[in-house]
């Protein structure tokens, strides 16, 4: 890989409830270089939560690995960044992006889009605590914003305050009247805005997040755009989520790695030794498995493995063959599928 491009090329985004460490290490099998982001976790949580492994604690094979935290007290933001540099984490983040009405009354998430000082001073408070990078997810706006000068002055100031990249969802967050589901599909896409903030602002790592359905579908945001300057990443959130097989192919597309794309079978046997450790320390296979129901996505059999393992690896005592029987559906499928292709004259 060229000296010159970033190793933030590709990541996949933080999300709720899914990307916690069992997520992280099935994504893990599938893409060696892609960079991957921790659910979002508050500084309440850490700081009062009294159970860091919980919510610090990860897999040493997820590396590289960001923490997202969600706050807005730049001292509990920096105790927090500290302590999630002392766990392994390879950079942090700070959510200004979630429009969740639980978190907004916690001045959480995109809300802060309306308190840039805040967010500046925020930075500035976790660059002073770790050695490590330090970045911020945001969105191109909140509600009524509707210029793009008030960006990139949310934006310049961040960088004053030495942030070392953002990440930038390419749609506006209502916070008032649309559901975060709605948040995610409703506020039309502005892509130029993200690459207009790279235009502004050449020297920050700039990646391009929202409504991109696969990794090929983002390389277009790596070259001129609208005649504006590429940007330096994409990061991809529920459709990888969705599919996650789409992941094997990034490290060719993304990272120029000459490797052969792992089977799917290949990645599911990878992961048996992983799930049968969380078994020995007392954990169940559908705490990992429920993060694998996609891995056969758009395959013959695809769905019968959805529904066995749907049914199925929740049951206690049950071990990796659930996911072995749930193949064996996979493998019958497919050899009927090729059977009635031979029987075509």
């Amino acid at each position: 890989m060229s000296s010159n491009i970033s190793p933030h090329r590709f990541a996949v985004a933080p999300m709720m409830d899914w990307t916690d460490r069992h997520c992280r290490v099935f994504h893990r099998k599938l893409s060696h270089q892609a960079w991957l982001y921790s659910e979002m976790v508050t500084t309440g949580a850490i700081i009062y939560g009294k159970n860091l492994p919980r919510f610090l604690g990860h897999d040493e094979q997820d590396a590289p690995v960001v923490l997202q935290l969600g706050g807005s007290e730049p001292a509990d933001l920096a105790h927090c960044a500290k302590l999630g540099e002392e766990w392994g984490y390879n950079s942090i983040n700070l959510n200004v992006g979630c429009p969740s009405d639980r978190v907004q009354n916690n001045l959480i998430g995109a809300c802060l889009m309306a308190h840039p000082k805040l967010v500046a001073d925020s930075v500035a408070a976790m660059k002073s605590a770790v050695s490590i990078p330090v970045t911020v997810k945001c969105r191109v706006g909140i509600d009524d914003q509707e210029d793009l000068d008030t960006l990139l002055s949310f934006i310049g100031g961040l960088v004053e305050a030495q942030v070392d990249g953002v990440i930038i969802h390419a749609r506006k967050a209502w916070l008032q009247g649309l559901s975060p589901k709605q948040n995610r599909d409703v506020p039309p896409l502005n892509y130029d805005w993200v690459h207009e903030v790279k235009k502004a602002f050449p020297a920050l790592e700039v990646m391009i997040n929202g409504g991109i359905a696969t990794p090929q579908a983002g390389l277009v945001h790596l070259e001129s755009y609208s005649q504006l300057p590429a940007v330096d990443g994409v990061m991809l959130g529920r459709a990888v989520y969705e599919q996650p097989y789409l992941l094997a192919e990034v490290d060719a597309l993304y990272y120029g790695d000459e490797h052969a794309i792992k089977t799917r079978e290949t990645v599911l046997e990878s992961m048996y030794p992983y799930i049968e450790a969380h078994l020995s320390s007392g954990g169940r296979v559908n705490h990992v498995s429920r993060h694998m129901m996609g891995l056969f996505h758009g395959q013959p059999g695809g769905r019968l493995w959805r529904r066995h393992l749907s049914e199925n690896a929740f049951k206690p005592g049950v071990g990796i063959e659930v996911l072995q029987q749930a193949y064996a559906l996979v493998q019958q499928a497919t050899e009927r599928r090729m059977e009635s292709q031979d029987a075509i004259p």
